[in-house]
């Protein structure tokens, strides 16, 4: 087991980790009635799917463009021809809730003197409105994002640019993220990981397995001997 007692630096990712990316639809379920999960799942699979497309092809846009192209894509798919529904949808998606633990997780940690960041590839101006939504700005040391680097996730330079910000060798810190895919190629590139595994999702068949499991960011408390 990988010893997280030299942890210097906790880095999150945002979407699904920090943010809950089902948010938007939910406070939307009176529009879209029963197919307000199923839009909210294709949004967030096409949204992730079109990150990959477009670092393979070397064909980046900002992760704004994406999450609406994927929207778009849902809403076709559930036959949902409403333009002021988008609009409103895009809208609801910079504010989307922080999980409860957050803010105590982050404060905590700060506290603890260990740095603090988020890694995403969110654009820098969603970001920003995502965590003055939650109110955890204070709480973060660096709100980091892939446009600095025009390549998506799980490229190793997004993972090296946590590195490089904030000053701190990969093994020194521990890295969090609810997505599977992220959380085996953090530690692929040499992070110590926790795999925020909320959703109760199966194990990935790609190299490099996170170093242990939790349900909700409060576990890594107690990892970290706090």
């Amino acid at each position: 087991m990988t010893e997280f007692s030299e942890i210097k630096a906790c880095v999150f990712d945002a979407y699904g980790t920090l943010f809950d990316v089902n948010a938007a639809a939910r406070h939307k379920q009176d529009a879209l009635g029963e197919k307000w999960e199923m839009v909210s799942e294709i949004w967030r699979t096409k949204q992730l799917q079109y990150t990959w497309l477009r670092s393979l092809q070397d064909n980046y846009v900002e992760f704004w463009q994406v999450t609406e192209q994927a929207l778009e894509f849902a809403l076709q798919t559930a036959e949902i021809s409403d333009n002021q529904l988008k609009k409103e949808l895009m809208e609801l998606y910079l504010q989307l809730d922080a999980y409860p633990e957050v803010a105590e997780v982050l404060k905590s940690l700060k506290a603890a003197g260990i740095k603090t960041a988020i890694l995403s590839n969110g654009s820098p101006a969603m970001l920003q409105s995502a965590v003055e939504n939650a109110g955890i700005a204070e709480s973060l040391d660096a709100v980091l994002s892939v446009d600095d680097l025009g390549v998506y996730k799980p490229h190793p330079s997004v993972y090296q640019l946590a590195v490089d910000k904030l000053d701190v060798a990969a093994r020194h810190v521990s890295f969090q993220s609810s997505n599977g895919w992220d959380a085996y190629s953090a530690r692929d590139f040499g992070f110590n990981v926790l795999w925020c595994n909320r959703f109760g999702q199966a194990p990935e068949n790609i190299p490099s397995t996170p170093d242990q499991q939790i349900t909700d960011l409060k576990q890594m408390l107690p990892i970290l001997g706090l």
